[in-house]
């Protein structure tokens, strides 16, 4: 009796806790993707980016807000990631805020490795882990704008897995010096590489994995 007791209870406990990951899951208006398409700078466009987006809030039990990627395009009616995430404030998956708006996201925000977790709620390696996926894909100048057309800064507004660059940030807010470069979440560097700089091998080789961040928008 008493082992069916025991067995009862943890089971109860398991339960509560399941719920409650779940309920925060509900309430999360932020993740960084767990996983990208896997062809690289190519996630097919702003569209096959948001269609992930949705798809992975759909998973995690968040599926019932619009979700946006943050990327930014360039060229003829360039996009800025900052117009088109809402107005915030975003929490995580665990209910921590991240940004109260946009201007804080882009000011000082609570955006961490410990707090950019995933739609699943965990914590995505960064600098110092094996292996290391801090490079996230945004396309972005630090204010969240849209680079000048030109030189490619979005791996062909986000359909190219060949010679191309896209700009990144460091989720992990870390990189090979103290430079605020390095520091950025959202604007640290171009991507590069031996197959041009878009593909999937290119993204890994510097630190990345085609990983970038959701937003649910108002």
């Amino acid at each position: 009796m008493n082992k069916t007791r025991a067995i009862l209870t943890a089971s109860a406990v398991l339960l509560a806790a399941s719920m409650s990951v779940q309920a925060q899951q509900v309430t999360m208006t932020f993740f960084l993707t767990s996983a990208g398409p896997g062809k690289g700078g190519d996630l097919g466009g702003l569209e096959g980016a948001d269609r992930l987006c949705q798809q992975l809030a759909q998973a995690a039990g968040a599926g019932g807000k619009t979700w946006h990627a943050y990327l930014s395009t360039q060229g003829a009616g360039a996009v800025n990631a900052r117009d088109r995430i809402g107005k915030g404030p975003w929490q995580n998956a665990k209910g921590i805020e991240v940004a109260k708006s946009v201007d804080n996201l882009h000011g000082e925000n609570n955006l961490t490795k410990q707090t950019a977790l995933s739609e699943k709620g965990d914590v995505i390696s960064g600098r110092g882990d094996t292996p290391n996926r801090h490079d996230v894909l945004t396309g972005s100048q630090p204010d969240g704008t849209a680079f000048p057309a030109g030189e490619d800064k979005t791996c062909g507004n986000w359909t190219k897995s060949g010679a191309g660059a896209a700009v990144v940030g460091h989720h992990d807010r870390q990189g090979l010096n103290e430079s605020a470069p390095m520091k950025s979440w959202n604007s640290s560097h171009p991507s590069r590489g031996p197959d041009g700089g878009c593909s999937q091998a290119d993204l890994k080789s510097t630190g990345g994995d085609g990983l970038f961040y959701c937003f649910a928008i108002n």
